[in-house]
């Protein structure tokens, strides 16, 4: 079975489809409430009569879109990839390059995910807040981090799958 195949038929590792749809639909919420809160924000202000907090639920809406979507674009293979030295270098070097990319891929994103869970932390010990509505940072911070952390296993179980033949 190919990479492709076992993305595309949701057996990326157990219990994948059910967060897959978990992901898919919180993404779809959140897209349609950033939507539904700008348009809406919108014609509130050619009332003169702006939503409060609208620019905050904003920022924390698109947040959480951003991190909700990482594992997903992760699984599908969706990010944006540069083939120049495999131009350069031939089709011998591809598979040498698959494996650098992917470690790095896991380093970064565990990393980053290590980060913002101590930066969630301490958001949560200051109690740390928004200015109008006071919603606290430290949730977003921790989905993040579990967002990243689960991309960094995505790539794992991905470096171990048969790549498929082009």
């Amino acid at each position: 079975m190919s990479e492709q195949d076992v993305t595309q038929s949701g057996q990326l590792f157990k219990g994948w489809p059910e967060l897959e749809k978990i992901l898919g639909v919180l993404s779809i919420i959140l897209l349609f409430g950033l939507t539904s809160l700008t348009c809406v924000d919108i014609v509130a202000r050619w009332f003169d009569a702006p939503i409060s907090g609208a620019f905050e639920l904003t920022q924390i809406m698109l947040a959480g879109l951003i991190y909700a979507a990482l594992p997903l674009t992760t699984a599908a293979r969706e990010h944006v990839e540069v083939e120049l030295l495999s131009v350069a270098l031939g089709k011998i070097t591809d598979s040498f390059f698959h494996v650098i990319g992917h470690v790095i891929s896991i380093a970064v994103l565990s990393v980053l995910g290590w980060r913002l869970w101590l930066h969630a932390d301490r958001l949560a010990h200051d109690g740390a807040v928004t200015d109008s509505l006071g919603l606290p940072f430290a949730p977003i911070g921790y989905f993040a981090s579990v967002s990243c952390i689960l991309s960094a296993i995505v790539v794992l179980v991905a470096l171990f799958v048969k790549r498929p033949k082009e």
